[in-house]
């Protein structure tokens, strides 16, 4: 930890940053968007963040990179806030999420299928037609 002038401890912005992996913006973001409350200040008016800050932006940057929302995330956190969740609150949120991600991959999927379908077709020389670009104009059809 480091100390400032004034003597408070804690770390800043940019330490936070370094620590947690996570880009300064992204850390304004998160603050702009309540989901980091504002850390105390020192006398000269620094940010001051604490391990509790740490532990927070490190559990919504996991969060994040599994997909989750912002409002589940928050719905997360608020469930951590007030000390008396249950592990069945937790999980209705993760089954949901967890069928959000499974669309999203039947999706994916479709788009995969259709994209191999196109490019297979596609000749690859000069002729002037190509499946591909007939497809993105509705031209062609979408198996």
């Amino acid at each position: 930890m480091e100390r400032d002038h004034a003597g408070a401890s804690g770390l800043r912005r940019s330490d936070l940053a370094r620590k947690t992996g996570c880009n300064l913006e992204t850390i304004r973001y998160y603050e702009s968007v309540g989901l980091m409350p504002d850390p105390p200040r020192s006398a000269a008016g620094h940010r001051r963040y604490r391990q509790g800050h740490v532990e927070r932006l490190s559990f919504v940057m996991r969060a994040r990179e599994l997909g989750f929302s912002m409002v589940e995330i928050r719905g997360l956190l608020s469930l951590v806030e007030r000390g008396h969740h249950s592990c069945a609150d937790v999980e209705r949120i993760g089954r949901h999420h967890l069928e959000v991600v499974r669309c999203k991959i039947r999706d994916l999927q479709n788009i995969e299928a259709v994209l191999t379908d196109t490019v297979s077709r596609c000749g690859g020389g000069e002729a002037a037609g190509c499946p591909l670009l007939d497809v993105l104009s509705d031209q062609g059809t979408v198996s």
